[in-house]
């Protein structure tokens, strides 16, 4: 499920953890999202959350935030964007 929660100016993603509890996360501070198999989410600050969201689907809501907030230009320029 790809959702965003919009409040005001903030837009998050919607997550859920390993026991189905959905959690919203700014996808700013998002550093890297890996499938061990689990889908681990690393943190900007060094934080890692593991959810029950597939990677691919995680990779899509991030990349909607993106599109969503403008960043998604700046992505494709620094060459992240495969």
């Amino acid at each position: 499920m790809i959702e965003t929660v919009c409040s005001r100016q903030i837009i998050m993603i919607t997550l859920r953890r390993l026991n189905d509890e959905p959690f919203v996360l700014n996808a700013v501070l998002i550093e890297q999202v890996q499938s061990l198999p689990d889908t681990t989410i690393s943190l900007i600050n060094g934080k890692k959350i593991v959810v029950k969201d597939k990677m691919d689907e995680v990779v899509q809501m991030i990349t909607a935030y993106y599109q969503r907030i403008g960043l998604q230009h700046v992505q494709k320029e620094a060459g992240e964007d495969k």
